[in-house]
């Protein structure tokens, strides 16, 4: 049986898909940090996109924390997005690390104001070696500086502080208190997805 031949011209599968243009947070300046493809609106939502810090604010000191953003709704062919998280660079820990010294790592749970469960990861240098003792005299001091000040923050507020560094200079200043410390850096953040409501009949 000889088969149908095709009326009109046929469109190629990513030639009938969109172009839409992702932008960052309000916070941020809704600066543009690139491109996705996808058949539809509906599945631009959810994507996950990165950038550093450097490329959305110009600042190229701060090349070394990556971003990522969640798209949260699409207007046109524009998308906007929801800050999930950040992480800074190896290459840039690495450089923190020095001899003869001791980087103590504290986990963080919060919850937000508005209701944003987020985990922090916070890294001290300190300018010598430190006990165990000392390790953990760093760490409740680190925990119990952050949740004084969590029940003011919202997302955007915490965000606000992770990238002009303003969280990690008060940690820096309470930490320092009880030992010699050369920095504090938070090196990662997390939001958590919010579970899904189950609903009963």
């Amino acid at each position: 049986m000889a088969k149908k031949k095709q009326v009109g011209r046929r469109v190629e599968g990513w030639k009938a898909k969109s172009w839409f243009k992702v932008h960052v947070p309000d916070n941020l300046g809704k600066a543009y940090i690139g491109d996705t493809i996808a058949n539809d609106a509906e599945n631009v939502v959810g994507r996950i996109m990165q950038a550093t810090l450097g490329e959305i604010t110009n600042d190229y000191a701060k090349q070394h924390i990556k971003m990522s953003f969640k798209i949260a709704t699409v207007s046109g062919d524009a998308a906007y997005t929801e800050f999930v998280g950040h992480e800074v660079t190896r290459d840039y820990l690495r450089s923190l690390v020095k001899r003869r010294s001791t980087r103590v790592d504290c986990q963080v749970p919060l919850l937000t104001k508005d209701g944003k469960k987020v985990r922090l990861t916070v890294s001290c240098y300190t300018f010598a070696r430190a006990n165990v003792m000392q390790e953990h005299a760093i760490r409740k001091v680190i925990s119990d500086t952050i949740a004084a000040q969590a029940a003011a923050w919202d997302l955007t507020t915490l965000l606000n502080g992770i990238v002009s560094g303003e969280i990690s200079r008060d940690l820096f200043k309470a930490v320092k208190t009880i030992y010699p410390t050369r920095r504090v850096e938070i090196i990662k953040s997390k939001v958590e997805p919010v579970a899904a409501k189950i609903s009963t009949v």
